[in-house]
């Protein structure tokens, strides 16, 4: 039997010290101890009057408190059976738990296994802030209990709280983070938006099996858009989304997601099924799936794996979670294993595409090995190799297919000291064909086997000058930091070379120090460049920032350039275009610019310049031009478009948000979204407008436009048809505000 120790007291105990070892002393805070086995906790009790029985019975009244281990009782009148270990408490009675509060009128506990009851509750979970009341609690231990006539929410205001469910029956577990409502009605603002029989939410936001409120959205493809997701958490590492979908314009749809992680392999599996879409009068469907395993070893496997019915599933469809987002005319279909040990890596894969493009697809490979090896700072040199054997495929009628085989070797080393460097580079790479069909766009006496080999040399060399300046008050340093690179490739004839996966590299600041123009194996340009180029950085002195960089570069070609493919432009004798980029990072202002500038003709080639500011989080602006003059990559058409996109705070609670894309040439708005985002205390809401272009249709891109709602009740649910990552894909620098933390569960102690 425990001790009773009891205190008759007009104000709160304090602490004391006496000489006595033994004296008991109250402290005004709950510490925890942690009792040796075989020992039982000690009850203590406190009032303005002490009545009672030694180990027997006690009464106490006029603030009373009867306190053990976690759990402490207040009310106006205390009866605590020490025999029965029962404890009835009498008008304004306050029972705390691990911090979790009950408010009543009348309490009867029994207190070493936190079992009992109280009549007419209001509750407060300290960890999930859940809050609420009932006719009546039943507390089944110190972490369960049921409250029958209830209602449960994260609101502050718990008379007229903003949202609620309220149920015949409320099962509430703490220990397993868990609530079920029997017979549940969600209301926000005093409407009920949602029921059913069996409603289950977490307490602490993990995730709960159940029937997940119910997406919107109206769309000018889909008319008015419903989905129900029920949410199946079939395990700690993996579940289940089923999500029946009502579109008015186009009918039922079911798509599931389903999700997985163990230690050693992980995935997910997305399938979206339209069985006789009104509109277009065919089934539509969508499959995605990604696997990732960890086969030990060094070695790993993974399968990346997209089909659809149609291109435009994922426009049309786009608001369910299960398509592939974004518009497209390419899904991969690949899977494969990797080794990596040291310097080697191999790659060994199968890689196949599903197109809907009007151009020719690309090659599928069946199957591809690739062996890697690497060594570094080997007495100052690098060096190593790359070996890949590739069967190519394609599902086209009269085109060139067949296997090849590459060997690319190099080895470099590299001088220098503090503020130097030189490189020089030797690489070589091998080519051997065997095509097993001869396409009808082959050059005339087309061998089916054949081979050729390049060596390419290339010098990298660079000095790094650094000075301290001071601008406008703020100790600087500038560094200056110029560069040559110069590449020597013989001419090799590579016509008879198909073009199995080989394009022409963008011009750019980073592509003119590489030592070839094409990206891919078959095709090695002839060269004999030097590249120039020069940086000026701005730094911080005080902390390291980088607050400002100019880049100016050109390239300089001492013969014409013979290797070219289809698309490709070769460069001649004399200077390419100029280059130059700058950025520059002052306080929340961010600018990026980069031209390519064409001194021949005088004109530019291409053109971007950037702006963002972002004054905190929920406040950033971005601005953006884009041009680039018609060539035969842009189907000889001008790029010329304007970019906005912003975050804004309009009120303290209500925020706005912004984006458009206009094409200058064709005077239209491509992308355009605008929305609102407002948040109360225990909610948000969300509504967007959106206009978009289907860019994957295999005709004429069509638009569409969308209305988009999102809905958070916090601590409960999500109700989200994608509508934060259509921000964030839309608006650079877009941010949600932090979640609060949760109290400790010492804060309501009293």
């Amino acid at each position: 039997m425990s001790h009773v120790y009891a205190q008759s007291s007009s104000m709160p105990a304090q602490p004391e010290l006496t000489n006595d070892p033994w004296s008991l002393l109250l402290a005004p805070r709950l510490e925890e101890h942690p009792l040796a086995p075989g020992m039982s906790a000690v009850t203590f009790g406190l009032g303005s009057e002490a009545t009672g029985t030694y180990d027997a019975d006690l009464s106490l009244k006029g603030s009373a408190e009867l306190r053990r281990a976690t759990s402490v009782v207040q009310a106006d009148a205390i009866h605590y059976d020490v025999d029965q270990d029962v404890a009835d408490a009498f008008g304004h009675v306050v029972l705390t738990r691990d911090g979790n509060q009950f408010i009543g009128p009348y309490a009867h506990l029994h207190v070493d296994s936190n079992e009992g009851m109280m009549t007419t509750p209001r509750y407060h979970f300290i960890l999930s802030d859940g809050k609420g009341s009932g006719s009546r609690v039943e507390l089944h231990d110190d972490q369960q209990e049921t409250l029958y006539d209830g209602t449960y929410t994260t609101c502050q205001c718990v008379d007229d709280p903003a949202w609620y469910v309220r149920a015949s029956r409320l099962d509430l577990d703490n220990a397993q983070n868990n609530g079920v409502a029997h017979n549940g009605v969600l209301f926000f603002l005093g409407v009920p938006i949602f029921a059913s029989p069996w409603l289950s939410f977490p307490l602490d936001g993990t995730r709960r099996s159940g029937i997940l409120p119910p997406t919107f959205s109206i769309s000018s493809t889909n008319g008015y858009d419903v989905a129900v997701p029920v949410y199946f958490n079939l395990a700690p590492n993996y579940d289940l989304t089923l999500t029946p979908r009502l579109m008015s314009k186009r009918g039922v749809m079911l798509t599931t997601d389903f999700r997985y992680l163990t230690p050693s392999y992980s995935g997910t599996l997305s399938f979206a099924y339209l069985p006789n879409d009104a509109l277009t009068d065919t089934n539509r469907y969508s499959i995605s799936f990604q696997h990732q395993q960890t086969l030990g070893g060094g070695f790993s496997a993974y399968v990346n794996y997209q089909r659809v019915s149609d291109a435009n599933v994922t426009t049309d469809l786009a608001n369910s979670s299960s398509v592939v987002v974004g518009g497209q005319s390419l899904f991969q279909q690949e899977a494969g294993v990797a080794f990596n040990h040291g310097p080697w890596s191999v790659l060994t894969r199968v890689q196949y595409w599903q197109s809907f493009s009007d151009a020719t697809p690309p090659y599928n490979r069946e199957p591809e090995l690739n062996v890697k090896y690497a060594r570094y700072d080997v007495d100052g040199f690098d060096f190593g190799a790359t070996w890949d054997a590739t069967r190519f495929t394609i599902p086209v009628g009269n085109s060139t297919q067949g296997e090849r085989l590459l060997f690319d070797p190099y080895v470099s080393y590299e001088f220098g000291q503090p503020g130097w460097y030189a490189t020089p580079k030797l690489q070589w790479h091998f080519a051997s064909y065997d095509l097993s069909s001869i396409g009808t766009g082959a050059p005339a006496g087309q061998p089916t086997t054949f081979s050729f080999n390049v060596p390419t040399l290339s010098f990298d060399s660079g000095m790094t000058f650094e000075r301290s300046v001071n601008l406008f008050g703020v100790g600087l340093i500038q560094t200056l930091e110029p560069r040559l690179y110069y590449v020597y490739t013989p001419y090799r004839n590579q016509n008879y070379a198909p073009i199995f996966d080989t394009a022409p590299l963008d011009f750019g600041l980073a592509e003119v120090f590489t030592s070839n123009r094409f990206v891919g194996g078959d095709r090695v340009s002839d060269m004999n460049r030097i590249t120039a180029g020069i940086t000026t950085r701005f730094v911080d002195a005080a902390n390291g920032n980088e607050l400002a960089r100019f880049v100016l570069a050109q390239e300089y070609y001492f013969r014409n350039t013979q290797v070219t493919m289809p698309g490709d432009s070769p460069p001649t004798v004399g200077p390419s275009n100029l280059i130059a980029g700058d950025s520059l990072n002052i306080g929340a202002v961010s600018v990026q610019q980069g031209i390519e500038y064409n001194q021949s003709s005088g004109e530019f080639t291409q053109a971007t310049v950037g702006l963002g500011w972002k004054r905190a989080a929920g406040s950033v602006f971005n601005a953006a031009y884009l041009y680039a003059r018609a060539n035969a990559t842009l189907d000889d058409e001008t790029e010329n478009q304007v970019l906005l996109s912003g975050q804004f705070p309009l009120t303290r609670r209500l925020s706005g948000v912004g984006q458009i894309d206009y094409d200058i040439v064709s005077h239209r708005v491509l992308a355009g979204l605008i929305g609102l985002k407002y948040l109360a205390n225990c909610w948000s809401v969300s509504f967007a407008f959106q206009k978009y272009t289907n860019v994957s249709s295999t005709t004429t891109p069509t638009t569409g436009t969308r209305f988009l709602m999102q809905l958070q009740l916090n601590g409960l649910s999500h109700i989200d048809n994608g509508l934060q990552q259509q921000f964030r894909a839309s608006i650079p620098g877009y941010s949600v505000a932090p979640s609060a933390l949760p109290e400790s569960r010492f804060s309501s102690y009293p």
